[in-house]
């Protein structure tokens, strides 16, 4: 049986031939688009050419080279399967990684990332800085003139937190198996999340119908996830479980807190991380869920409906009727 030349699987029934890289494909990766023709075809061009610069993509999912694997490239004839820029080779499913890619030395290009060769903490504190203040906008209206203002910090702080931790638990779980990752900040991510604070500062001053903020400015971006396996459905499952432990924290000390407002907005903390988990879950483009969904369906129902179950829950008590809601004495 022949093996696909993108994930290396062994293909089932018939093998779906490539006319433009000239190699043989299984049924998920036939599409050009889906073994990234292009590198092949920038390879052609790099023979021709003395120079190049290594690409990844927003979320390169590589790992090292053995000299055995080296030497398993198909047999079919067609264009070379790497590129290098001197010091390493990229084949289409593994590459050697230098042993700093973030470094601005590296030569590595870093495709929908902004700022990619600034440091880690930069990038945070943008990211972290933007949901705060689209926060601030999200709770500003219906706290500002009720005495309460200063909930409006609080629950932007939560907020901010949640995506916070979120993102640290992908990071932590990556670093744990030896993987380069750092956070960085994604510039389609951060178009969308300042023209959501551009409307929102719009709708806040105008007084008039109000958009929805869309804050997505950053990531973590992890290099040496191969494939589906355990460490990278453990690498993205990290960030929902931290959510989950997180909530649920929180819910629990909104009832052994005795003070009203302040318990029931505990509660609200509670849901944001709930939401910000189920959310990620959606098993679709990159959000946590989609490789999660391919690589455990069991711990992904588990995981996903707890979430959704503790997000109904939180919000049926936190907005309950004044007469029924267990946070007003």
């Amino acid at each position: 049986m022949a093996n696909c030349a993108h994930c290396g699987d062994e293909i089932i029934g018939d093998p779906f031939f490539c006319s433009g890289c000239g190699y043989n494909y299984c049924l998920r990766h036939k599409e050009p688009e889906n073994h990234d023709c292009s590198v092949v075809r920038d390879s052609t061009s790099f023979q021709q050419t003395p120079t190049t610069t290594q690409t990844f993509s927003q979320s390169p999912q590589v790992a090292p080279i053995s000299q055995e694997q080296l030497h398993q490239q198909p047999a079919t004839p067609g264009p070379v399967r790497g590129t290098t820029d001197g010091t390493y080779t990229w084949y289409r499913q593994e590459s050697q990684i230098p042993v700093d890619a973030f470094d601005p030395d590296s030569g590595i290009k870093f495709k929908g990332i902004l700022l990619p060769h600034k440091s880690e903490l930069f990038h945070f504190i943008i990211g972290v800085s933007l949901i705060f203040i689209i926060g601030i906008l999200t709770f500003y209206p219906n706290l500002i003139n009720t005495g309460y203002e200063w909930a409006i910090f609080m629950l932007a702080g939560f907020y901010a937190t949640a995506f916070l931790f979120h993102e640290f638990g992908h990071r932590q779980v990556a670093l744990h198996f030896g993987l380069q990752t750092k956070f960085r900040l994604l510039t389609f991510g951060m178009i969308l999340t300042v023209s959501g604070l551009v409307f929102g500062l719009y709708s806040l001053i105008s007084g008039g119908l109000g958009f929805p903020s869309l804050a997505l400015p950053g990531a973590v971006v992890v290099l040496g996830l191969s494939k589906i396996d355990r460490t990278t459905g453990l690498c993205k499952a990290a960030g929902p479980i931290v959510n989950l432990v997180y909530g649920t924290i929180l819910f629990i000390i909104s009832f052994i807190i005795p003070t009203y407002p302040l318990n029931q907005l505990i509660g609200v903390a509670a849901s944001l991380n709930f939401m910000l988990g189920t959310f990620n879950m959606i098993p679709i483009g990159i959000l946590d869920g989609q490789n999660i969904w391919k690589w455990n369906k069991k711990i992904y129902i588990a995981l996903a409906g707890s979430l959704l179950i503790l997000l109904i829950i939180t919000y049926s008590l936190v907005y309950a009727p004044i007469a029924t809601n267990p946070y007003i004495s």
